[in-house]
């Protein structure tokens, strides 16, 4: 990655967790009812039976209430757990499933742990970012877990970034090893960017 870009990227990150840390908790309420009335029809409209999603942090748009009520709907949900090679195992979603603290400080599920395989059985994706452009670019946190993620799958089902209405740009800042996704999930839209994303 070039200096130039990884500046660039390194700023807007700023600017973004800065964005979020400022948010009310009126606001992080709503906006996490939106997401999951979104994530909901998204579900429904794909006919997906089985998802990946990630539990979101404390300042990300939140993905909790949609995760326990597609479990209680029956739908299979795989949890990412962070690996120090960088690349992502997964733990099924169970009703009342404990919670903990990951490597990297981020909410991980405590259950039996499947390999980074067990995500190419899944119908739709719901993955984190930092920001998505008008392309479908996706910008994330920087640690390229979900990059090597997509980039290794041999059958990529559609891939939903899950950001603030806010957070979808003309464009960001990209590197040749960063995976465009298929669309976003807004508080307010769901938005598909790059239907033929592979």
């Amino acid at each position: 990655m070039s200096d130039a870009i990884a500046d660039a990227k390194r700023a807007l990150r700023a600017e973004l967790r800065e964005r979020r840390q400022c948010m009310s908790e009126s606001a992080r309420d709503a906006a996490a009812r939106g997401i999951a009335a979104q994530l909901d029809a998204l579900v429904a409209s794909v006919g997906a039976r089985s998802i990946s999603c990630f539990l979101s942090t404390s300042t990300e748009p939140g993905t909790r209430d949609f995760v326990d009520a597609a479990v209680a709907r029956g739908i299979r949900v795989l949890l990412p757990i962070t690996r120090n090679d960088g690349l992502l195992d997964w733990a099924v979603a169970t009703p009342g499933g404990e919670i903990t603290e990951g490597s990297l400080g981020l909410p991980e599920p405590v259950g039996e742990l499947l390999g980074p395989i067990a995500v190419n059985d899944v119908d739709l994706l719901v993955i984190p970012a930092a920001a998505v452009d008008r392309s479908g670019m996706r910008m994330g946190w920087g640690r390229g877990f979900f990059d090597k993620t997509l980039g290794s799958m041999e059958r990529c089902p559609p891939v939903y970034a899950v950001i603030y209405d806010s957070e979808l740009l003309d464009e960001v800042p990209r590197d040749v090893h960063d995976q465009p996704v298929t669309g976003v999930v807004t508080p307010t839209q769901t938005l598909v960017l790059s239907p033929a994303r592979r």
